[in-house]
């Protein structure tokens, strides 16, 4: 079993365009992530590419082991259920810590480093009228 050879018509195309839809996938997310000014703009390249290309990328795989070996090949639903839970929680806290370091970095008299993408609200002034 050399695999290519063993496939047939009916898997080989499926295969084939969840391949290269998954690739263009993954190449808008890589060129994003390196195109765009600020970091919170570059977060969400990544992000994306996991969810979408990923899944074309490990759907492919699944249709081709199992025509190739003819059984029913599940390994990828695995990978894709890590993927899925952990993509998110990582992306969320790289979010987290970046707002965190803006706004520790403003309160030191250093700027925010956000790109003026998002505004860091001021903090208000304890001389202006009808303050707090």
């Amino acid at each position: 079993m050399s695999g290519i050879e063993d496939i047939s018509d009916w898997a080989a195309l499926p295969v084939a365009l969840l391949l290269v839809l998954g690739a263009s996938i993954i190449l808008i997310g890589a060129l994003g992530l390196l195109r765009l000014p600020s970091f919170y703009q570059r977060i969400h390249g990544p992000a994306l590419v996991v969810t979408l290309g990923a899944a074309c990328v490990l759907l492919a795989s699944m249709i081709f082991f199992t025509a190739a070996q003819a059984r029913l090949v599940i390994h990828e639903i695995l990978i894709t259920i890590f993927l899925f839970l952990t993509a998110p929680v990582v992306t969320m806290t790289i979010m987290r810590a970046a707002v965190y370091r803006d706004l520790r970095a403003r309160r030191h008299g250093a700027g925010a480093t956000a790109g003026k993408v998002y505004a860091i609200p001021e903090e208000p002034d304890d001389d202006v009228p009808g303050g707090p």
